[in-house]
């Protein structure tokens, strides 16, 4: 199978440092991207009262049509964005309710974009997209951080896991 790529952006704004990134990103590497903001996903629910919203229909056309999920995140508070952590939390109804469906997962790989104010930052940040990657049987390939401060047009947007 031919190894097709998206990336799953998670950002409060649609025309922010993130989606700058995810847009020079997506066109040199002809990679599709979905929104999370374009859709209406609940948090998650042991009750799965929400299971008529976006989640369930977007994550299994993701799992259809894509071997290699890129997470794009600015960094909020040294974590992820909540409409991402919102996404992540909902994967747990692949594992309760749609276990089929979370067994596709396996063997699809994972990478990670990030953005803040700030060079560097810790590997700690990575680690539940690691660990998710390795609890679904996925491959994490790695990260890769930019500094919204110095993004420009000149700016070289380089994703080594790519």
């Amino acid at each position: 199978m031919e190894n097709k790529k998206v990336i799953i952006l998670g950002s409060s704004r649609k025309n922010g440092n993130t989606t700058k990134i995810v847009d020079e990103t997506s066109k040199e590497h002809h990679i599709d991207v979905v929104n999370l903001s374009d859709y209406t996903i609940s948090y998650y629910d042991y009750e799965s009262k929400n299971i008529d919203d976006d989640f369930l229909p977007l994550i299994k056309g993701i799992i259809e049509k894509y071997d290699t999920l890129i997470f794009a995140t600015p960094i909020y508070w040294y974590n992820m964005s909540g409409i991402m952590k919102v996404f992540f939390d909902r994967i747990s109804d692949l594992i309760r309710i749609e276990k089929e469906t979370g067994r596709k997962l396996r063997g699809k790989k994972i990478g990670v974009i990030t953005n803040s104010h700030d060079n560097v930052i810790e590997d700690t940040f990575y680690i539940p997209f690691q660990k998710t990657a390795d609890y679904l049987g996925m491959e994490y390939l790695g990260h890769a951080h930019f500094n919204a401060n110095i993004l420009n047009q000149q700016t070289k947007i380089e994703l080594t896991f790519i």
